[in-house]
């Protein structure tokens, strides 16, 4: 059983880092959705194996969340936040604002605990 599990996270990892042009595509769609919001990003998408989307808000204490977009199983894609990796699941690529409504929703909490 953990062979098959350690196949499958192979698969996903390899067929996130070929689909490059993918998650730079969805990752852009995201930062679409957020600009409405009046959150700032900056686009890592240069060297690094998986292309990032930094999404803050300037202030006293800078608040922000690195979002990635990654192949899950069945073929499908899906916004993480990148420093949790697959367990920081966050909202399907084909549902760009719902994503940024979550992204949103997390950076105001970071902002303002109480409003969770």
């Amino acid at each position: 059983m953990g062979q098959v599990l350690n196949l499958e996270r192979s698969a996903l990892y390899w067929r996130t880092r070929l689909g490059r042009a993918t998650a730079v595509r969805y990752l852009d769609a995201l930062s679409v959705a957020l600009g409405p919001q009046g959150w700032r990003f900056v686009k890592f998408y240069g060297p690094a194996p998986i292309p990032l989307l930094r999404v803050y808000a300037n202030g006293p204490g800078e608040v922000g969340i690195v979002v990635s977009a990654l192949v899950v199983p069945g073929g499908r894609w899906a916004y993480h936040e990148a420093r949790r990796g697959r367990g920081g699941y966050l909202g399907p690529c084909g549902d760009a604002e719902s994503a940024a409504g979550v992204v949103g929703d997390i950076l105001k909490h970071r902002m303002y605990p109480s409003t969770w």
